[in-house]
C-alpha cells in the first residue's frame, strides 16, 4: 500500500516540467536507417534559401543515429545525409523529440515515424505521391507513342483523373490539418488555377490572360509571414521562377525587373527574416549577375532598401561598401552618358572623348603589359579593320599605366591605327579608373553618337553583333 509519504516522494522524483505539461527542451532525433554501416558518420542539415547547411553530425551506433543538443533548431525541412549521400527530408517540428526508421533501399515506402505528427503526415503524403507517380509515368510514355486521337484522349483523361486525385488529396490534407506546417507546404506547392480566358471585343480569347493571371496570383499560396518557408526547398525556386521566367529579361526590361523585385519584397515585409533573405538574395544576385545591364537592378535595390536604412542586418561598414558600390555604378548604367575624358594621345595632343564624331565609339581601357590585353587587343584590331571601321566606329583606347616608351612601341608593333591616349598624371589617371570602375583590364564600353552607354564589359567579338542589333532597333523606331 502506497502511503502519503511515498506519494510525495514519487511526485518529487518526477520532473516538474512533465507535471506542468511543459515542452521538452532541446532536440533529440533518433534515426534508424537500415543499410548504413556501423560507425559511419551521418549529417543533419537544413535547407535555407537556395542552399543546404550542415547543422550536426553523429555516428551510427548499434544501428542508430542520434542527434541531440540543448538548443532547438529553427523549424523547417531538414535532411538526414548518410555517407552514401542518398539523403531523405523530414520536418523539424516544434517538439523536436522523435524517431524515424527506414530502409536505405526505399526511404519513403519503409518509413516509420514515432513522436511527430508532422512527419507522419509528411510521409503519408510522400507515399501517396509515389504511388501516383508510378501510375502516371507509364501513361505519359504511352502518350508519346500513340498517334490516334481517340487513344490520346483516353490516356489524357486517365492522366487528368490522377492529377485530380492528387489535387483532392492536397485539399483534404489542408482542410483536415489547417494548422500543420505540412499543410502549409502542400499549399505552397500548388500553382494558382487559371480560369477561362475572357473574350475580347474582336470575338477572340485574350491570349495573354493566362500569363497575366498566373503572374498576378503567383504568390497566393505562399505565407510570407512564416519564416519556416525559408527552410524548405520550395521558397527560393519560386523567387527565381518569378524573377527569371515570369519577368522579361535584359537591359530593356530593367523597370519590369525592378517592379517584380519590389513586389516580392513588399510581401516579404510580413516577416523580418523573410524580408532579410529576399532583399539580401536579390541584391547579391543582381550585383553579381553576368547579364549586361543588371547592375541597374542592384543600384535600384540599394537606393530603395539600403540607403533608406531598411536593411537592418548590415552594419555601418557594410552599408558604406554597398552604397559606395551602387553610387560608383549608377553613372555607368546602360543609357547614361559616358563620363567626360580628355587625355593626350601618343603625340602629346589632347583628345576629348566628347569631341569624337562617329556613329559608335568603342572605349577600351587596357594595359600594354597585361596578359589578357595582349590577347584581346589583336582581336579588336582584327574586328576594327574587317567590320567595325566600315560601320562608322571609332576606337578610343586608354592606356592605364604610364610607361610611354613601351606603350608607343606596342602601338607601332600591333598597328593600333585608332585614337590611343594615356594620362601621364598619376592622380588623374587613378580618378578616371575610379570613375569608370576599372579594377582590371581590358574593359570595353560601347557608346552611340551621343556618347550614351549602349553596352559595357563586352568582348571585342561581340561588338559588331551588338551594333547590328542596335541599328535594327533604330529602324523599328523610325
Amino acid at each position: 500500500m502506497i502511503t502519503s509519504m511515498m506519494r510525495s516522494l514519487l511526485l518529487f522524483l518526477i520532473p516538474a516540467s512533465l507535471l506542468a505539461g511543459e515542452p521538452q527542451q532541446g532536440y533529440n532525433i533518433k534515426i534508424v536507417a537500415k543499410g548504413i554501416p556501423e560507425g559511419s558518420t551521418c549529417l543533419l542539415a537544413n535547407y535555407y534559401g537556395e542552399k543546404q547547411y550542415i547543422k550536426d553530425s553523429a555516428k551510427v551506433i548499434k544501428g542508430e543515429v542520434v542527434f541531440k543538443g540543448e538548443t532547438k533548431w529553427d523549424q523547417g525541412i531538414y535532411l538526414f545525409v548518410p555517407p552514401s549521400k542518398r539523403y531523405f527530408d523530414f520536418v523539424m517540428d516544434e517538439g523536436q523529440h522523435f524517431s524515424l526508421e527506414a530502409d536505405t533501399a526505399d526511404y519513403i515506402k519503409t518509413m516509420k515515424v514515432k513522436g511527430s505528427e508532422e512527419n507522419k503526415i509528411f510521409y503519408e503524403y510522400q507515399t501517396f505521391m509515389a504511388s501516383k507517380q508510378k501510375q502516371i509515368e507509364p501513361l505519359r510514355e504511352q502518350l508519346k507513342k500513340v498517334k490516334a486521337k481517340d487513344s490520346t484522349k483516353i490516356i489524357q483523361d486517365k492522366i487528368t483523373a490522377i492529377d485530380e486525385e492528387v489535387k483532392s488529396y492536397r485539399n483534404n490534407l489542408q482542410k483536415e490539418h489547417p494548422k500543420r506546417f505540412v499543410a502549409k507546404l502542400m499549399k505552397a506547392m500548388q500553382d494558382p488555377e487559371i480560369p477561362e480566358a475572357p473574350i475580347l471585343a474582336n470575338g477572340k480569347k485574350d491570349s495573354t490572360f493566362a500569363y497575366r493571371y498566373y503572374k498576378a496570383h503567383f504568390w497566393d499560396n505562399i505565407d510570407f509571414s512564416d519564416d519556416r518557408m525559408l527552410r524548405t526547398p520550395i521558397f527560393h525556386p519560386k523567387i527565381k521562377q518569378y524573377m527569371e521566367k515570369l519577368t522579361a529579361q535584359g537591359p530593356d526590361y530593367v523597370d519590369s525587373i525592378n517592379a517584380s523585385a519590389d513586389h516580392i519584397i513588399g510581401k516579404a515585409k510580413a516577416n523580418q527574416e523573410v524580408f532579410k533573405y529576399v532583399v539580401y538574395w536579390l541584391t547579391y544576385n543582381y550585383e553579381s549577375s553576368n547579364i549586361m545591364g543588371m547592375d541597374a537592378v542592384f543600384v535600384h535595390l540599394v537606393e530603395q532598401y539600403y540607403v533608406t536604412k531598411q536593411a537592418f542586418w548590415v552594419d555601418s561598414t557594410q552599408l558604406y561598401k554597398i552604397t559606395n558600390r551602387a553610387y560608383t555604378l549608377k553613372p555607368l548604367l546602360i543609357g547614361k552618358k559616358a563620363p567626360f575624358i580628355n587625355m593626350p594621345d601618343s603625340t602629346g595632343k589632347y583628345v576629348s572623348l566628347y569631341d569624337l564624331k562617329s556613329k559608335y565609339t568603342v572605349v577600351i581601357f587596357w594595359d600594354h603589359g597585361c596578359g589578357h590585353c595582349k590577347k584581346e587587343i589583336p582581336k579588336l584590331v582584327e574586328q576594327y579593320n574587317t567590320k567595325l571601321k566600315a560601320k562608322g566606329v571609332q576606337v578610343y583606347a586608354i592606356e592605364t599605366e604610364d610607361k610611354p616608351d613601351e606603350w608607343k612601341k606596342f602601338i607601332k608593333e600591333h598597328k593600333l591605327n585608332w585614337i590611343n591616349v594615356c594620362e601621364p598624371d598619376e592622380y588623374k589617371r587613378a580618378v578616371t579608373k575610379k570613375i569608370y570602375d576599372i579594377y582590371s583590364t581590358p574593359v570595353i564600353y560601347l557608346l552611340d553618337e551621343n556618347k550614351i552607354i549602349k553596352a559595357k564589359r563586352i568582348d571585342s567579338e561581340q561588338i559588331a553583333n551588338i551594333i547590328e542589333m542596335l541599328d535594327k532597333e533604330k529602324e523599328k523606331k523610325k
